[in-house]
């Protein structure tokens, strides 16, 4: 049998909520016989945006908001002896505001 490396990228504004679905991703990868091994999650350093905002449109330009978005990612890994893993993870419902992709390496 040939090894199968699956990546599994996650991003999310809200950090608690990207916890969760990394435990759930790693309850249901928990019952699989066929992995080999499975690395993460792993996290990412927070990339923040700040935005600048004037209050007023004609005066006091002095007068600002400020506001920053910040966003969250982790990274898993799962080195695998079978394809069926695949058609689980794209099952499992994850709570919204987290953005998944996978990929398949050989």
């Amino acid at each position: 049998m040939h090894k199968e490396k699956i990546r599994i990228i996650l991003q999310s504004f809200n950090h608690t909520i990207l916890k969760e679905a990394c435990k759930n991703i790693l309850d249901v990868l928990a019952n699989e016989e066929s992995i080999e091994k499975i690395a993460g999650p792993v996290s990412f350093p927070t990339k923040k945006r700040s935005y600048c905002v004037l209050r007023s449109p004609h005066v006091n330009k002095d007068s600002r908001e400020q506001f920053e978005i910040r966003r969250y990612k982790k990274i898993i890994d799962i080195h695998s002896s079978s394809k069926e893993i695949i058609n689980n993870l794209l099952i499992l419902e994850l709570s919204p505001g987290v953005s998944t992709e996978l990929f398949s390496y050989k």
